[in-house]
């Protein structure tokens, strides 16, 4: 794995351009990405309820990947929001709550994976669709994950940005922070012009390519396309091993509205992060 590969994929609920809802459908885009982190939006996940169909626990089995689930509010008699899957081993896990009030409940996924030349940290999000909903939460979530130059990890900040012009401030104060970055169109899948996905890395020479997987499955599965990020070989990563099977997302807990100016952050233990990973592989306060 000299080139570890990070895909983003808001999957739409796996509602393809068709009208129909086809996890088995992304979970065969997912194999042919075959990406060593996946950051998803729009998933259902309900492992314990028996509400809508649990696409978080399906994708993490039929991709044979590691699951975090970060629902960000209640629907359809599930639970609703991201879903981080990975082939490394998951250290820790918090999950932000990046929600701004009177407006859909929005989080992050805030992962550091064990790569082979340290900790590969990873924030997986999906901002709102207001322009200053999505300033706070961009703010906010800066501000959470620090000054990635004074950290030796490698940092890793992807999702669906929802921002459609490239002058918008969310993108704006992303970029003071990271730098330039790429940002090929993803949407709409059958004719991209707007870079709604966006991957920002630190140091910016761990950054060796961006490109947009345009399979026509990929096409018909969701109405985003597959935004696919390559790093440089410093990074990495070392698979887990045979005793370390890949276990299914769980849900616990819902989602609250912080107060502007403040973030909420909650730190699960390790039965509402992973399934089956022991206990001492992700610290819990």
């Amino acid at each position: 794995m000299s080139r570890p590969r990070i895909c983003s994929w808001n999957v739409h609920e796996c509602v393809g351009t068709d009208g129909r809802r086809d996890a088995a459908r992304v979970a065969g885009v997912l194999r042919e990405i075959d990406a060593d982190v996946v950051v998803l939006q729009e998933v259902h996940a309900d492992a314990e309820r028996g509400g809508e169909f649990d696409q978080a626990t399906y994708l993490a089995e039929s991709t044979a990947l590691h699951g975090v689930a970060g629902p960000t509010l209640e629907r359809r008699g599930g639970r609703y929001g991201n879903l981080l899957l990975t082939r490394l081993r998951v250290e820790h896990v918090k999950r932000h709550d990046i929600s701004v009030p009177g407006r859909e409940p929005r989080g992050a996924i805030d992962a550091v994976l064990e790569a082979a030349a340290g900790p590969l940290r990873v924030v997986a999000t999906h901002l709102g669709l207001g322009r200053f909903e999505r300033s706070w939460q961009a703010q906010r979530l800066l501000e959470t994950v620090g000054d990635p130059k004074e950290s030796s990890r490698t940092l890793v900040v992807v999702g669906d940005w929802n921002e459609w012009v490239p002058w918008g401030r969310a993108l704006r104060l992303a970029r003071l922070r990271f730098g330039p970055h790429p940002a090929p169109a993803t949407f709409p899948s059958w004719r991209p012009v707007l870079a709604l996905d966006r991957v920002f890395v630190s140091p910016r020479g761990a950054l060796v390519d961006v490109r947009i997987h345009r399979g026509p499955e990929a096409r018909r599965a969701s109405d985003h396309l597959p935004l696919v990020a390559t790093l440089a070989p410093a990074t990495t990563a070392r698979p887990a091993g045979r005793d370390h099977p890949g276990p299914t997302p769980l849900v616990s807990g819902g989602t609250t509205h912080p107060d502007p100016g403040q973030t909420r952050e909650e730190v699960h233990d390790d039965t509402s992060i992973l399934m089956r990973q022991p206990r001492s592989e992700v610290e819990a306060t």
